[in-house]
């Protein structure tokens, strides 16, 4: 009884006491504010206003609290990094440029400015106290992840400004600092600048080498989440040694690891899985703790800077998102979700005010240290830190809804033309490579039209078969799973294993079949000639067919190499529009080699939904070979193929097996047969005659197709 009564004693110090509070907090505080629909990143900070110490006094915001709350803060940046499309954020990096710059000065203008005329203080500190103005924190940014809308344009704008405007904030920081210790000298500009950059260098150049190296070497799950981990903390420690804040090393490590974590993959799913349900609302309960009510009751002099403080951030951040809006006439809820992005005040403002506050100027006549930041600042930036984050989390989260509804557009027009993806699984070697392929090529909506198939034709030892195939769709189904997409497993007993997949793909009306070959086998005349002879001759759907040397989450780069009139036939939109999907989700850039008639379609599509690309003539299909020059380490070749006796098929095609198995046999590769289905799209309303035909042809129908492919991209 003496030990429970001592583990009550307030404040709570029995570790699994603690956390069995924070846990049950970051429980229903969602399931609580839901049902109001207040953002659930309110009810966390509130929450940790009532149970710190200066609410209920339940819990200290002792080192474990900072320490989870710093990994919280660091995961919101590293996801910003991570999850951005850089085919976007290149860009609107004028637009992101602009908008950092704004909310930078705009708020700098107005803190230095009320700093000296409404509150007296000192040039000095009112230049740090509008740092804490300019700077902020993305606290919102698991709003919009949730919503899915973090590649629209105004969260990358707002996302690229943030890392602007808070370098620019903690460089402001870390001047003034160092002005008020009088350390400011010339070497002091030559020492940040050098260490500046050969951090950024190392972080750009460095970590993707090790990054890709670890990749290819370890397959492990788990090791693979605990190196991304570890990348993030080094980058933040490397930002600190640097002489900037530890934010800006998580955001840039999230960046270079860009391209190495495809958005689909299992890694993925268990770096947001585990940031969404710990960390983060750590860091959120942590900010909470800082609150204290009382100050409000002290004295006048805190209610007066707390009001200033708070008015003057949420106008600064206010002014620099409205004057963004009207440059580039963006729409109001666009505007509401850069500024509920930009608005909310915590990680830079606390480090701020802290070196401040920090920072003894000297000692009055009573013998009281005289700080750069007083404690009427100290006090106020917590009330502002609630205030904004609240304003922050409201705007960002009406600004996303609306958002999300304006680009879901013809989405119930677009249903119609349903995507499901069948995976012929045959054994162990290939099936984690072509489950990630599916992965890539699917539609983000797609959480259940993706099926295993297991062909068994082999009735002497029925029941071996079986349970080995029952352990192959196990797997497969688990890989899935962990992309937060649920597989069906089909099973099917059939003498012809072409026969067996072809059944399955029209039972089941596939869209897209993925078969995969092994890597140290190549393509052999047998498999060509079932493929020839079965599926493409029994069936109208598209065809991949994966060979994969390395992972795919390693690979840089992915030559796509395009018939003449590909773009005349049915599956062309259909095609372009996965590999659109694999380039948007593995970061990898595209390279396509095509007749100038068909890049000038390509590039229809790159203006309106930009990735990284590059356009490049090729019309000797006779001289196929000239692309062994191209192509490097870590590329792709993806090969367009078409049926014989379709628009786009030549003679060369069948000698492409040939070409694959002899020079290309250290590349991964993919060769497609598009779908010839004129069934399975009549729901879009587009006839082969109005949009296939050359564009240089048809100029007037360039509007037609570019709303098709609007609408399938807006199902991708």
């Amino acid at each position: 009884m003496l030990i429970l009564i001592q583990s009550l004693s307030l404040p709570l110090k029995d570790p699994v006491l603690i956390f069995s509070i924070i846990l049950f907090i970051i429980l229903f505080a969602p399931i609580l504010l839901n049902k109001l629909k207040i953002p659930h990143l309110i009810g966390l900070i509130i929450a940790g206003a009532l149970i710190g110490p200066h609410g209920l006094n339940l819990l200290l915001r002792d080192s474990s609290i900072t320490l989870y709350g710093t990994v919280g803060l660091l995961y919101i940046m590293f996801l910003a990094g991570l999850e951005i499309d850089l085919g976007t954020f290149r860009k609107n990096s004028g637009r992101s440029l602009t908008f950092g710059l704004l909310t930078f000065t705009i708020p700098m203008v107005l803190g230095i400015s009320a700093g000296i005329f409404l509150l007296n203080f000192t040039v000095m500190t009112s230049v740090l106290l509008a740092s804490m103005f300019a700077s902020h924190t993305l606290l919102a940014y698991p709003i919009i992840s949730k919503l899915g809308v973090q590649n629209s344009r105004s969260v990358v704008i707002a996302v690229g400004g943030t890392l602007i405007t808070d370098t620019l904030a903690l460089l402001v920081l870390a001047v003034i600092a160092n002005m008020a210790t009088g350390e400011i000298t010339s070497d002091f500009w030559l020492r940040l600048g050098i260490s500046i950059t050969i951090f950024t260098l190392t972080v750009v150049f460095i970590f993707p080498l090790v990054s890709r190296w670890f990749f290819k070497k370890y397959d492990d799950n788990i090791l693979q989440y605990i190196f991304s981990l570890a990348m993030v903390f080094l980058g933040a420690a490397l930002a600190q040694a640097a002489g900037i804040e530890h934010i800006i090393g998580a955001f840039l490590a999230g960046l270079a690891l860009n391209k190495l974590i495809p958005r689909t993959s299992p890694l993925m799913n268990r770096i947001e899985f585990v940031g969404n349900a710990l960390f983060i609302p750590l860091f959120l309960i942590g900010v909470g703790m800082l609150v204290d009510y009382r100050a409000f009751v002290r004295d006048t002099e805190t209610i007066i800077v707390a009001v200033v403080m708070t008015l003057i951030a949420i106008s600064g951040k206010y002014l620099a998102a409205f004057v963004t809006q009207k440059i580039f006439g963006m729409k109001l809820y666009e505007r509401n979700v850069i500024f509920g992005l930009s608005n909310a005040q915590a990680a830079a403002t606390l480090a701020a005010v802290l070196v401040g506050y920090n920072i003894i100027l000297g000692y009055d006549a009573t013998g009281a240290p005289i700080r750069l930041l007083n404690d009427a600042v100290l006090n106020g930036s917590i009330v502002m830190i609630l205030i904004t984050c609240t304003v922050a989390s409201f705007a960002a989260q009406k600004g996303a809804q609306h958002l999300a509804l304006s680009e879901m557009g013809d989405e119930q027009e677009s249903d119609t033309a349903s995507e499901r993806i069948l995976v012929a699984l045959s054994n162990a070697d290939t099936l984690n490579e072509l489950v990630n392929l599916s992965m890539l090529i699917k539609s983000k909506n797609n959480k259940h039209d993706v099926i295993g198939l297991h062909v068994l034709n082999n009735d002497r030892s029925r029941e071996l078969s079986e349970k080995g195939a029952d352990k192959l769709l196990d797997e497969a189904a688990d890989i899935a799973s962990a992309s937060d997409v649920f597989m069906r497993k089909v099973l099917r007993y059939d003498l012809n294993l072409v026969n067996g997949i072809t059944s399955a793909a029209n039972e089941t009306k596939s869209t897209d079949l993925v078969l995969g070959v092994q890597s140290r086998k190549g393509l052999s005349d047998n498999f060509l000639g079932n493929l020839t002879e079965g599926i493409l001759l029994k069936s109208d759907f598209s065809v991949w067919i994966n060979k994969a040397s390395q992972p795919i989450q390693t690979i840089k780069r992915y030559i796509v190499v395009v018939p003449e009139r590909a773009e005349r036939e049915l599956g062309f939109p259909l095609w372009v529009v996965k590999v659109w999907n694999i380039s948007r989700n593995t970061g990898a850039r595209i390279d396509f080699f095509a007749t100038p008639q068909t890049i000038q379609w390509l590039r229809v599509v790159q203006k309106n939904h930009p990735i990284e690309a590059n356009f490049n003539e090729f019309t000797e299909w006779d001289d196929f070979l000239v692309l062994s020059r191209e192509i490097r380490e870590n590329d792709t070749l993806m090969i367009i193929m078409s049926r014989k006796g379709f628009l786009s098929y030549n003679d060369q095609m069948t000698k492409i097996p040939s070409y694959l198995n002899k020079y290309f046999t250290n590349n991964n590769f993919i060769l497609v047969y598009p779908s010839q289905s004129t069934e399975k799209w009549q729901s879009v309303n587009l006839s082969e005659a109005s949009v296939f035909e050359p564009l240089s042809e048809n100029l007037d129908k360039i509007e037609e197709f570019g709303k098709y492919i609007g609408k399938l991209f807006k199902r991708k």
